[in-house]
């Protein structure tokens, strides 16, 4: 009998002790965790995965249709970033290069709730049949103001936040955002220079912020030079941000300047394709804010018009036409006062302080 209740024992000190590495509380798993941002390269479509501290995630747009870029996504969430489960999917609008991949990944992961425009009065580029009936756990339409839930951090954690800022040419009120109420005219907006009407789903972009302690980050989907005014003019809704993932692509009918010198970014994303994106005007305008310190591309502009403006080599994942797919990816310190920028195919590691 002692025999018998030494080996129950014993037995018993092994299965808690694998429960206990399970459950993520060995091992130093209780330190703090980082926030972690992902583009992953989709050839010119958008795939942006951010990581939670808590092991939450959201994939902002899931790439083109097909196996390529659903592929490629799976591998930075499952193989690089360990994750099981997309927690969230915001699809910004309804082009085919930032919601047609979301079919196929559904089919190999696991989607919780996806958050996108719905099919609103005038909407004239409509989802794809296999977009609206892939599985997920719950839809809804996101509206400006809106907060996605995320798992609360744990009692003194850094503060996180995600806000959606815009949606259906819409955007937050004023005071509604970190900016705290402010009201001041915009200096900046008296530059604008209006463009012909955008009557494309680009321009029902939504918006989204993130915020982690002193970090934010932007993420305008494909919204277009117009909306873009109206989102900082003649009150500035968005603030001053760490990170500025450029509007569409880094195309010419986006990223006006009064735009990118209002929120003035100290890092600059360019999810660009060999030959879509990454324009001279977009280019110009980043080189000439003052804040920027750093332009980090998908992939280097190899345009055979000669407009390839481009970031040096260290700073882009893909430098060929024919390339693997390589991701850029962003890592916040715990504490929100620091994040850094690494390029895994070049070595290149760079640390920047939060505003």
């Amino acid at each position: 009998m002692p025999r018998l209740v030494h080996l129950r024992s014993l037995w018993f000190a092994v299965f808690s002790t694998i429960a206990f590495l399970a459950d993520g509380r060995a091992q130093g798993a209780d330190q703090p965790r980082t926030l972690d941002i992902y583009w992953v390269d989709v050839e010119g479509g958008a795939a942006t995965l951010i990581v939670t501290p808590a092991g939450e995630s959201i994939l902002i747009d899931a790439g083109n249709p097909g196996r390529r870029d659903a592929d490629r996504i799976f591998h930075v969430a499952v193989d690089v970033a360990k994750l099981k489960k997309i927690d969230h999917l915001i699809t910004t609008h309804f082009h085919v290069d930032h919601f047609g991949g979301a079919a196929q990944l559904a089919s190999v992961l696991p989607i919780g709730e996806v958050h996108d425009n719905g099919q609103f009065e005038g909407l004239r580029d409509k989802p794809s049949p296999e977009y609206l009936a892939f599985k997920a756990d719950k839809r809804s339409v996101v509206s400006p103001g809106d907060v996605y839930t995320l798992k609360p951090l744990g009692e003194g954690a850094t503060s996180l936040k995600l806000q959606c800022l815009g949606a259906r040419q819409k955007f937050i009120a004023v005071g509604d955002t970190k900016t705290g109420g402010k009201s001041e005219p915009n200096d900046c907006c008296a530059a604008n220079q209006v463009k012909p009407v955008d009557n494309s789903d680009n321009a029902n972009s939504v918006v989204t912020l993130l915020q982690f302690g002193d970090f934010d980050f932007l993420n305008t989907g494909d919204l277009t030079w117009n909306r873009e005014f109206d989102l900082v003019c003649p009150i500035n809704r968005v603030g001053v941000v760490d990170v500025f993932q450029v509007s569409h692509h880094g195309l010419d009918v986006s990223n006006n300047p009064v735009l990118i010198k209002s929120i003035s970014p100290r890092v600059a994303i360019v999810n660009n394709g060999t030959t879509k994106g990454c324009g001279p005007l977009m280019f110009a305008a980043l080189k000439e804010t003052p804040s920027i310190e750093a332009i980090y591309q998908v992939h280097k502009n190899l345009r055979p018009d000669g407009t390839t403006n481009n970031a040096p080599d260290e700073f882009i994942a893909n430098k060929e036409a024919e390339c693997k797919g390589e991701h850029l990816k962003l890592s916040v310190a715990p504490d929100g006062k620091s994040y850094t920028v690494s390029v895994a195919s070049t070595g290149h590691s760079k640390t920047y302080a939060s505003k």
